[in-house]
């Protein structure tokens, strides 16, 4: 004990044992809204999982919400929650609470439905360590339930760590992995991370602004209050600390108590029955859309970890998650599954310069030949969409701005270079753009990709048409198939 309790108070002084930085280092203004962050992070998890969009539930199913109560009955409730941690209600936590409740008619229904994929596993995780299961609750304010989620000060996953702390807490952080965004594993490590500050503060919610802060600005909070619980150090916590550990509270109501105000959890279709596969060799996921015909955006859903679609698997072994359904052929079709186009699937070329698209920073300079639009974004919007919508990439849109992440806020202005005159989107009849008509070469027939698509499933919907042909006649990459994207066919 006094091992580790000596390797805790090291980690908090040299600032390593932090799972994110506060965003109010130096500055007492936030960089952003904890809601607004939420917001952010659905869409992310809507767009990576091939989910193009958010569909809030339909109208007759959120006519009535039963939250214009007083705040004496929040508080009643918020007193009646059975827990070990302090619940404290005071005017910082209903402010939170009219949020996440009188005004998350949006938000509730998403994060009631995601909960239903890892709250399992973390209550499993939570009472293997001993500690409350209340604490599954902080995923949903650290990350929305999106386990590629990335702040902008750089914390990444369900639990958002930061990079060092990820590595101190034993997580593997690569160029082709991170187990930050591994569910089971970053669950663990918030759960031992969890359990070392509870044994430093003996106190929940000490531990809880610790977890947020770091451990330094707890102390140093402690030493100039003379105070030694969170209510009392309160006025000496970073405002994003002071907003919280309510925040916390706020959203365990929301999830104790969401029937109370008929909140109806969005019905999500999650993957069921996962076994997992150790990968023997180097795998891309669009080796196994071609071979098996598993769709690239579940593979991403089921291995978040994977950051360029590869399963480095040159040294060692790693896991894969996939649908048991599958199991049996991919051990029968191993081999011929890794060396499926496996020059074009790992030339180094084309990695590097995934990775090298991966840290923009400056923003580059108009492209010859180019016309220069600025996009403000709207609400609901997504770089993927944007960049569908103007015959880019999102890499181009990321370099062109110096964007680090995908995250975007309503009103920016994003710099877009189009080829020939500058194109005006089309509009539907409510004034919303859609996508440019995409001119076609009466020499072939056409194919609209559907939603599950891969190469393989359209040829097999065609006499004489490989996946290969349809691969090389369009010179696309088999794992960025969108929907609604038109295909060649050759005609036979």
């Amino acid at each position: 004990m006094k091992k580790t309790l000596l390797i805790l108070i090291l980690l908090s002084i040299s600032g390593l044992l932090r799972p994110q930085e506060a965003d109010t280092i130096g500055n007492a203004k936030k960089t952003y809204d904890m809601v607004d962050s939420l917001e952010v992070f659905l869409k992310q998890w809507y767009y990576y999982t091939g989910r193009d969009t958010i569909c809030y539930l339909e109208d007759n199913d959120r006519t009535y919400f039963d939250t214009d109560l007083p705040d004496s009955v929040f508080k009643e409730r918020i007193e009646k929650i059975a827990t070990p941690i302090n619940v404290a209600y005071n005017a910082n936590v209903q402010r939170w609470i009219d949020k996440y409740v009188k005004r998350g008619h949006k938000l509730a229904p998403k994060l009631l439905g995601l909960s239903h994929q890892y709250f399992p596993m973390f209550e499993e995780k939570l009472d293997a360590y001993d500690i409350p299961l209340e604490l599954k609750y902080l995923a949903v304010i650290e990350s929305a339930l999106n386990p590629k989620a990335k702040s902008p000060a750089g914390a990444v996953g369900l639990w958002q760590f930061m990079y060092k702390t990820g590595l101190n807490m034993g997580l593997e952080i690569t160029s082709y992995v991170d187990e930050r965004m591994d569910p089971e594993k970053s669950t663990d490590a918030a759960c031992r991370y969890l359990k070392l500050l509870y044994t430093t503060y003996n106190d929940w919610t000490l531990a809880l602004a610790a977890y947020n802060a770091g451990p330094g600005r707890i102390n140093g909070a402690m030493k100039r209050s003379g105070k030694s619980t969170y209510w009392e150090i309160y006025p000496y916590l970073p405002e994003e600390t002071r907003n919280y550990v309510p925040g916390f509270i706020a959203m365990m109501y929301m999830f104790e108590y969401y029937n109370h105000h008929n909140f109806k959890p969005e019905k999500i279709e999650f993957y069921e029955d996962i076994d997992t596969v150790m990968v023997k060799q180097q795998l891309h996921f669009a080796q196994l859309d071609s071979v098996l015909g598993i769709p690239v955006e579940e593979t991403r859903e089921l291995n978040p970890q994977y950051k360029l679609d590869i399963v480095p698997a040159v040294s060692q072994y790693y896991p894969l998650k996939m649908q048991r359904k599958y199991i049996s052929k991919f051990m029968e079709l191993e081999d011929s599954i890794y060396h499926f186009q496996d020059s074009l699937m790992f030339n180094k070329q084309k990695i590097n310069q995934a990775i090298a698209n991966s840290k923009y920073g400056v923003p580059s300079g108009q492209p010859a030949g180019t016309n220069a639009i600025t996009y403000t974004v709207k609400s609901g919007d997504v770089l993927g969409s944007i960049a569908s919508r103007y015959g880019v990439t999102v890499a181009n849109l990321k370099s062109w701005n110096g964007l680090y992440s995908d995250r975007l806020q309503i009103g920016q202005k994003l710099k877009i270079y189009t080829k020939g005159s500058a194109p005006k989107p089309n509009t539907n009849s409510s004034g919303t753009p859609t996508s440019t008509p995409q001119k076609l070469d009466p020499a072939y027939e056409y194919y609209t990709v559907q939603q599950g698509d891969t190469p393989a499933k359209i040829a097999a919907k065609y006499n004489g048409v490989s996946a290969n042909d349809i691969i090389s006649l369009n010179g696309i990459d088999p794992s960025k198939l969108r929907v609604g994207q038109k295909l060649k066919i050759r005609k036979k």
